[in-house]
């Protein structure tokens, strides 16, 4: 099995000049793509189906929970960013630790993970631009808001339209696509300008939200178990973890962006344990107050529960204020998944996995350019053409995978390279890399069917391009057989 050297990955991480990433990026802005990510409509949402279906009040802790499973894969994920700073992530981190077809597998299932992610978020994202342009008395003609394969929509004078293409959708991708184009610099400054606001209105809901909790909305702090397992009693705040734990995923794009970071080996662990430490304070602030102010039953089936919550003040603009945070979250969720998906796709090409021209360099941005316009491209026609039911729910299944295989790594890396120096250290080993894939595997198990056939079908087509394609050109494979025939 071909595997990477460390001395192979650290030789590129130092790579500089022409043709190379260019690095900009400091801890600080690695926490604001990692809360850009994180950070995400999920919060307005699966906050209250948890509460009201599993965990009550203690939804709270729920987050907590949550918050630790996702730390033992961050602390994995922290030492592989230190110690193999190169872009790729858990692509890399398995080339070198398990050998070239699981690295292609991670990175094949990272690509789609990313697409399927921003188009949904996307769509969504035009969804929520629609709502927010009613509240001011703008309409956009119903045409150009749904795919043709959209279900018809009914007007106001009874008339019915069908969709030709979901234009807000296909825009919002193509911009954000010109904005990482130009350059990381530039792609951060946007998204912290974007975490900012979005934590401003978090932040607004929870201040103005507090003085008007009802106490009494919090008892019992844990209802009790109904007799069934995950409804409420300790089974329910654990049944809650499992729901909410998929708001927190997204910390792992952080460390796709490490040979376009300053000073890898301190600010990459900074940035992937400081964004999971950032977001678990908000949210377990947000859950108290959401909870607090309205009763955990009222959320029952609602598809927005902050309404529900901000009704109990006087602040009748925060649900708008919550649309435009939602409509923001969305936005920089698109751009951090673009943003990891291009360079997951530039590292294989460069290994000679995929065509060379996606591993281009453009000389004045030093961005992956050609891999921006096409996965840009690509993913701007699915969002505008493909409903959402057919694009589906985004799923975490690759990233928990992706997760399983970085601790894995740690293990391995462990023990076949003991003495390589590492600025982070993942704690306890082999405890926290073991729990870190306990805990990941229960949750691709809990994973309807439909998800691992999507998965089945997508990594049968990469392992088609990988032995049609890859194996035949890549680097590594042509310099071993160069190496047997001297």
């Amino acid at each position: 099995m071909l595997k990477k050297s460390l001395g192979l990955l650290r030789q590129e991480a130092s790579e500089s000049g022409a043709g190379t990433l260019k690095r900009t990026l400091n801890g600080v802005s690695l926490i604001a793509l990692g809360i850009g990510v994180i950070i995400g409509a999920g919060l307005f949402s699966l906050t209250g189906i948890a509460a009201a279906n599993n965990a009550g009040p203690a939804v709270t802790l729920s987050f907590v929970v949550a918050a630790v499973g996702c730390a033992f894969s961050a602390l994995c994920y922290a030492e592989f960013a230190a110690l193999v700073p190169v872009a790729g992530s858990a692509y890399t981190y398995a080339y070198a630790t398990m050998g070239e077809l699981f690295a292609w597998i991670i990175g094949w299932d990272l690509v789609l993970e990313y697409s399927v992610g921003a188009a949904t978020v996307a769509i969504s994202w035009s969804q929520y631009l629609l709502k927010f342009l009613s509240k001011y008395g703008l309409h956009l003609p119903a045409q150009l808001v749904l795919s043709p394969f959209d279900a018809p929509a009914t007007l106001a004078d009874g008339s019915v339209v069908h969709g030709l293409v979901n234009l807000p959708a296909m825009l919002i991708v193509l911009v954000i696509t010109a904005i990482i184009i130009r350059g990381t610099s530039g792609s951060a400054w946007f998204n912290a300008l974007v975490v900012a606001l979005k934590v401003a209105v978090v932040l607004v809901f929870i201040v103005l939200g507090w003085k008007y909790i009802d106490p009494a909305n919090y008892h019992p702090y844990i209802p009790d178990n109904t007799g069934k397992f995950g409804e409420f009693g300790l089974s329910g705040v654990l049944r809650g973890a499992g729901v909410v734990f998929f708001v927190f995923i997204g910390f792992d794009i952080v460390a796709t962006m490490a040979q376009e970071t300053k000073n890898p080996q301190r600010n990459m662990p900074i940035g992937i344990l400081g964004s999971l430490v950032v977001c678990t304070i908000l949210f377990v602030l947000f859950g108290y107050v959401m909870t607090g102010l309205a009763n955990y039953k009222e959320f029952k089936d609602s598809a927005a529960p902050v309404a529900i919550a901000i009704e109990k003040t006087p602040y009748a603009w925060l649900s708008g204020a919550i649309i435009l945070a939602i409509l923001i979250g969305y936005t920089s969720v698109i751009l951090v998944d673009l943003l990891g998906q291009s360079r997951v796709f530039f590292s294989m090409a460069k290994d000679g996995l995929l065509p060379p021209v996606f591993a281009k360099v453009h000389p004045t941005f030093r961005t992956p350019v050609q891999s921006n316009l096409l996965l840009g491209a690509f993913i701007a026609l699915f969002a505008g053409f493909v409903p959402i039911s057919v694009v589906g729910e985004m799923t975490s299944i690759g990233t928990l995978l992706a997760f399983v295989m970085v601790c894995l790594g740690v293990l391995i890396m462990r023990r076949t390279n003991p003495e390589a120096p590492r600025s982070f250290r993942t704690p306890w080993v082999p405890v926290v890399p073991i729990l870190g894939i306990a805990t990941c595997v229960l949750m691709m198990v809990s994973l309807p069917w439909e998800t691992w056939l999507r998965l089945a079908v997508w990594l049968a087509l990469g392992l088609a391009i990988y032995f049609g394609y890859g194996k035949k050109n890549s680097k590594l494979g042509q310099q071993a057989a160069v190496g047997e025939a001297q």
